[in-house]
């Protein structure tokens, strides 16, 4: 791992553009060969359900689990100084409870969970969950989103237990501004989680970076020099309004930019070839063994190729991670529901999924709960 820079002082200040349309510009060049998509593999083993088929099209075979709203740390863009009111533990889905979900999820055609939270390794029963959702008939991936702060010694039992892919979120290479963000401390503890990763084997280990002016941007190249001799993909996400988290459109990076500032410092910066349900945009520069994504959920929308849903810790199913709509699977599911009913209660949430979200500024403006709720 690169060593840590020290310098923290004389950030920059936060400044408005000349014109808000710098967002929406497409500054992209031609790193290489233009990126083309992949054809839609219609062979990829579970038939699809109607259920999981929206009003475009668009078939949602990847769930977002959200096992806990609990965490250990206390990152702004994720909740307010002040906290959050937690979901009383007698209403979040129990152990069986997600098992029955999941199973019906994963029977209609879903082939990917992704467990988040809240922190998910918090939660006492993490291996027992992840033994029972690995065992899934026609669940291909199982993934794991972190903070990293107990992940190092839970990774080994946990890649036993059946997680494939690992996301581990860090935001600073900085363990002083790292406290000033989350508010605790443990910045070493990541550090030690991503090593310990990439010993267990995990290629690519993940690490997301939320990145937002006047604090972390000046750390981008830093970052990316992280994938010069290791596994690492570096995916560089654009600040995305939630309740509580204050967002500004001031402190956004747009991807243009973010892109701009790679490109400099690294010329062989060249596009590959993303899949038609990708959320990131990936790069690869010679010589380095990682790779570089970018995440531009503000300023280039991916909703055309959307296959995501969100099953909240609650119980609540979400379609759209900006929408505001929510239905509840888990009181049907108490109240006797039959896999039947519970399919259609889902279907119809999907078949309700729009085209694409609002734009950022009407999302700033959007009643939503803050992301510990959602689940990152």
């Amino acid at each position: 791992m690169k060593r840590y820079i020290s310098r923290i002082t004389n950030w920059p200040t936060p400044f408005p553009f000349r014109n808000l349309n710098f967002f929406m510009v497409d500054k992209e060049r031609n790193f290489g060969s233009k990126p083309t998509k992949e054809p839609i593999n219609n062979e990829e083993g579970n038939q699809i359900s109607d259920m999981l088929i929206d009003g475009f099209g668009r078939k949602h075979t990847y769930l977002r689990l959200s096992l806990t709203e609990r965490c250990n740390l206390r990152c702004q863009y994720c909740m307010p100084a002040e906290g959050v009111d937690l979901t009383p533990s007698p209403k979040l889905l129990t152990h069986n409870e997600i098992l029955r979900l999941a199973n019906l999820f994963v029977t209609s055609g879903v082939d990917k969970i992704r467990l988040t939270g809240g922190e998910p390794t918090v939660r006492k029963d993490i291996h027992d969950i992840c033994s029972d959702l690995s065992s899934l008939k026609g669940l291909k991936t199982l993934a794991i989103t972190t903070n990293g702060i107990t992940l190092a010694k839970k990774l080994p039992m946990l890649k036993q237990c059946g997680i494939t892919n690992l996301n581990i979120s860090l935001d600073t290479l900085v363990p002083s501004k790292f406290e000033f963000m989350t508010r605790r401390k443990g910045h070493h503890k990541v550090i030690e989680s991503i090593n310990a990763a990439i010993d267990v084997g995990y290629n690519p280990v993940k690490v997301n970076c939320v990145v937002m002016r006047g604090f972390n941007d000046d750390e981008i190249c830093d970052f990316v020099n992280l994938t010069v001799d290791k596994p690492i993909n570096v995916r560089f996400i654009e600040f995305m309004p939630f309740d509580g988290n204050v967002w500004n459109v001031k402190k956004l990076i747009p991807y243009s930019e973010m892109l701009d500032t790679v490109a400099k410092k690294f010329p062989t910066l060249k596009r590959l070839c993303d899949h038609p349900t990708e959320t990131a945009k990936n790069f690869q520069i010679d010589g380095h063994v990682g790779t570089v994504s970018f995440v531009t959920s503000m300023t280039k929308h991916f909703c055309a190729g959307c296959n995501r849903l969100r099953l909240l810790a609650d119980g609540n199913l979400k379609v759209c991670l900006f929408g505001p709509s929510e239905v509840s699977l888990r009181d049907p599911l108490r109240s006797g529901a039959g896999d039947e009913e519970l399919r259609e209660i889902i279907g119809t949430a999907v078949k309700r999924k729009k085209a694409s979200h609002a734009g950022m500024f009407d999302i700033a403006k959007t009643a939503n709960r803050p992301m510990i709720h959602i689940g990152g």
